[in-house]
């Protein structure tokens, strides 16, 4: 295909050299237009053969260039996000066009390494190399492709594994406030859990704690089942939405090769105010909180990228954390957003937190809806008595240390009086020292059977 300049317009800057597209891939093509606008956050450029989220790079007068995803496309020219805001930018700039379509490399090579959004390795290593390569927005499944999830997923954590049961393929959200003990609740995650692979990505976390973190993790034994995507906090809005997509498309290789994955995000939240960010600069109108229609539409289309897959037999099992603004675990909307589309949620207890259980989570307001599915009637029973005890003492708590109440008017109240302290102790785990899913049920059977 051969086109004239005088047809394009001749606008300003731009060079065409003959290309062929062939299925939405650039082959053997160089596209060159040039800056037209620079805003601080949104560069202005003539037209370029592109759809929305190819990756074009722009290069200054010094001859350093830096990359940036098309976010915006108008008849005359196009509008790009770059993924360094501070690269110095000026009218005139060359900016190619890299790939319509981007792709992610993935593989095997994969594991035990630590990348940023844009597969560049963080570890101070060699470069690594990739066989294989998948779209990074993924493709969508069939919902009548997904095979039922029937198997259970051990997590280590013996309260998850007791009362809040995972199955391989479920998608989960661990929702609190700040400095509850999301990230050490992941770790312990991260080293005890019986999944294939491990897929972490760190999306919008502090630097100190991305490098804290992830040197805990590739120095346990899980090491060689291990991949981080980290995108710190400091980055571009566009490179941390990127960093989700490249971990959530990690995952889904070793999904494709028959794995089971545990996919780790953390945060969901910060990934939203990422995409809140770009949709303001783009002029969306904001709603509730600020956030425009773009975030409510980008999280689910993550999301349903995971679970579980009947052609390959392989599982991706997501646990997202969502960040409860000033612990509104309730109103937020990526925290209800979260909760309508997830199988389930884990509330973490700033109360529970303040008194030194860790991990801080509240059964009582926690549920796996998938439990009932993949659990034996016992278990389920012995669960749901726990919650009433919890509950029952809760809810006289005020009246018992006053000394209001007599033993003997309440059986239930009498027996979570009795075994309270063991209940404490169950919730109550060191983070080096997991708890199998076995030894979770026989924790509590023991429990319930010394309060009955």
């Amino acid at each position: 295909m051969s086109l004239d300049l005088e047809v394009l317009g001749n606008k300003n800057f731009f060079e065409f050299v003959e290309t062929k597209i062939s299925n939405n891939k650039l082959t053997s093509c160089r596209h060159v237009g040039s800056v037209t606008a620079f805003d601080g956050y949104v560069v202005t450029v003539s037209s370029l053969p592109c759809i929305v989220g190819s990756l074009c790079s722009i290069e200054n007068e010094s001859g350093s260039s830096i990359t940036g995803e098309v976010v915006r496309i108008g008849e005359a020219s196009i509008d790009i996000v770059p993924h360094d805001n501070s690269f110095a930018i000026s009218i005139g700039d060359k900016v190619s066009l890299l790939q319509v379509t981007q792709d992610v490399d993935v593989g095997p090579e994969l594991l035990g390494r630590v990348v940023d959004g844009l597969g560049n390795p963080l570890d101070q290593e060699n470069s690594i190399t990739c066989k294989n390569k998948l779209k990074l927005n993924g493709t969508a499944l069939n919902p009548f492709q997904r095979a039922p999830i029937t198997d259970v997923l051990d997590v280590g954590i013996r309260s998850i594994n007791s009362n809040l049961t995972l199955g391989r393929g479920q998608r989960i959200g661990i929702i609190a406030g700040s400095g509850v003990g999301k990230s050490v609740l992941l770790s312990m995650i991260s080293k005890s859990t019986d999944a294939d692979v491990v897929v972490i990505g760190l999306i919008g976390e502090r630097g100190r704690e991305l490098a804290s973190f992830t040197a805990q993790i590739l120095a346990s034994h899980s090491r060689d089942k291990v991949t981080v995507v980290a995108v710190p906090a400091d980055r571009s809005p566009l490179l941390r939405i990127q960093g989700a997509k490249r971990a959530t498309a990690i995952a889904e290789y070793f999904r494709n090769e028959g794995k089971n994955v545990l996919l780790i995000m953390d945060s969901l939240t910060r990934v939203a105010h990422a995409q809140r960010e770009v949709g303001l600069a783009l002029g969306e109108q904001p709603t509730s909180r600020g956030y425009p229609p773009s975030v409510i539409s980008l999280l689910p289309n993550l999301i349903e990228r995971t679970g579980t897959s009947s052609s390959s037999g392989g599982t991706i099992t997501a646990i997202y954390t969502v960040l409860a603004d000033g612990d509104d675990v309730t109103s937020d909307p990526v925290v209800d957003t979260a909760r309508a589309i997830l199988d389930g949620h884990i509330i973490l207890s700033r109360e529970l937190a303040q008194q030194g259980v860790y991990p801080a989570i509240d059964i009582n307001q926690s549920v796996s809806r998938l439990m009932t599915d993949i659990v034996s009637e016992e278990q389920m029973k012995r669960s749901q008595l726990l919650r009433k005890y919890i509950s029952k003492y809760n809810e006289n708590r005020d009246l018992i240390l006053m000394g209001g109440y007599v033993q003997g008017q309440d059986l239930d109240l009498d027996k979570a009086m009795q075994i309270w302290p063991l209940i404490i102790e169950f919730l109550q785990q060191e983070d080096n020292q997991p708890c199998d899913f076995e030894a979770s049920m026989e924790s509590l059977e023991k429990l319930i059977g010394t309060g009955a």
